[in-house]
């Protein structure tokens, strides 16, 4: 049973997310951070602390821990992870939610082997909660602590779904790096246009506000996420070109081919939904009751 859970960053959003629901569970929280955090969860104690250059108090807080959660941007959690190993029980259980896990899994392994550690990847915004969203989980070392966990994050309502580092990182591009791109280039393309939104939006058909209020969302939050997500996934340049290279594509089809060869393009875009064409047609059409 989990009983002392220190969350390094939890004066963020994931922290402050994994923070919450442990203290729910009956654990004694504490978070850690170099930053006050935005509201206060009940009885979870704070400790200001830097997790780069460990302090006495903090060495003493990971050393008592049964869970150790790293809720950190990438570049810090790298160089946090061997001096957090160091002070870890052989017993205690290590979870990072870093986007991309291939460098972290093989830091974690080289500073920590005899540790339990796992590396989760909640796949979507921290405020809309576990409950019926998948996490991506990636088994780093194993042992009863990371599976008592897991089983944890299930009763919280999420989907987990177990993958290894690499194919992680390989469905993080298409998933993450990809559908990110797309929006940010849409709205890179609309600025290119010069078409002010004010003129825009009043004519914009359900796509478009769609893709307005995906724009949105990802600028209103942290630019280091995003950045995380494109530069640090080792195939997210492969999922861009291949964004580029379908666009051009679409271009070619209208600028140089045939209506026939634009209708074979998109039947073999309905052969790659398959029988989730349905359901997705299904969920587009309710979400365009909303926009």
């Amino acid at each position: 049973m989990i009983k002392r859970a220190v969350i390094v960053g939890g004066a963020g959003a994931v922290g402050g997310l994994f923070a919450r629901r442990l203290r729910e569970a009956g654990a004694t929280v504490t978070v850690v951070d170099t930053a006050e955090p935005a509201t206060r969860e009940g009885d979870v104690r704070q400790v200001r602390g830097d997790v780069t250059c460990l302090d006495f108090r903090t060495a003493a807080e990971l050393g008592h821990a049964d869970l150790v959660v790293l809720a950190l941007p990438e570049d810090v959690a790298l160089a946090a992870v061997g001096g957090v190993a160091a002070e870890l029980r052989p017993d205690a259980l290590l979870v990072e939610t870093l986007s991309v896990k291939q460098p972290i899994t093989e830091a974690v392994r080289r500073h920590a082997p005899g540790v339990q550690a796992v590396g989760l990847n909640p796949m979507f915004a921290p405020s809309l909660g576990f409950e019926g969203r998948p996490v991506a989980a990636v088994s780093i070392n194993e042992g009863p602590r990371t599976a008592e966990f897991l089983k944890l994050v299930g009763d919280w309502g999420a989907t987990v779904i177990e993958v290894d580092e690499t194919e992680h990182d390989r469905l993080a591009a298409a998933t993450q790096a990809l559908t990110h791109a797309a929006v940010l280039g849409y709205g890179l393309a609309l600025g290119e246009l010069g078409i002010p939104l004010e003129q825009l939006s009043p004519l914009a058909p359900p796509p478009a506000h769609t893709m307005l209020a995906l724009l949105a969302r990802i600028t209103s939050a942290s630019p280091e996420v995003y950045w995380d997500v494109q530069s640090a996934n080792p195939a997210a340049d492969a999922a861009r070109k291949a964004l580029a290279d379908g666009v051009r594509r679409v271009a070619d089809l209208v600028e140089h081919g045939h209506a026939p060869d634009f209708a074979a393009a998109l039947t073999e875009l309905r052969d790659y939904l398959g029988e989730g064409r349905e359901h997705y047609g299904d969920t587009c059409a309710r979400l365009f009751q909303h926009v």
